[in-house]
């Protein structure tokens, strides 16, 4: 059965990319750390964290190659993906619970963003190599 997880986060740091051999062929993998927040009122009338989880992310092939160009630390994403649980043993030697999620596809957030520059469509640039 197959979990839906989406989830507005932040980079925690910047994406790590990675050309793997596989036996079908190669294949290209990013890795990412997204911090998953909630935010509620405190005491004093002010606004901080009243819970937060780190989930690691993955993502394949030309998305991944796009995250590792376009993401860094600390962006707002986006994270739409599969969830998949299974046990690992940290370094005292016990069994946990383990989240990690498979992302299908990772959203870069307006939040931040100053400025963003499009490349031209390919039927622009033919129209322009054919004048």
């Amino acid at each position: 059965m197959q979990n839906l997880f989406i989830g507005k986060g932040n980079l925690g740091d910047s994406p790590k990319l990675k050309h793997v051999a596989g036996r079908s062929g190669d294949f290209t993998v990013a890795s990412m750390r997204v911090m998953f927040g909630r935010y509620g009122q405190t005491e004093d009338g002010g606004v901080d964290h009243v819970g937060r989880i780190i989930i690691k992310k993955k993502i394949y092939g030309a998305k991944a190659e796009a995250c590792a160009k376009h993401l860094r630390k600390g962006a707002r994403v986006l994270v739409i993906g599969e969830e998949r649980e299974f046990t690992a043993t940290d370094d005292d030697g016990n069994e946990v619970q383990v989240i990690k999620v498979v992302a299908e596809d990772v959203a870069l957030q307006l939040s931040r963003i100053e400025s963003i520059t499009f490349t031209p469509s390919r039927a622009r640039e033919t129209e322009a190599a054919e004048v």
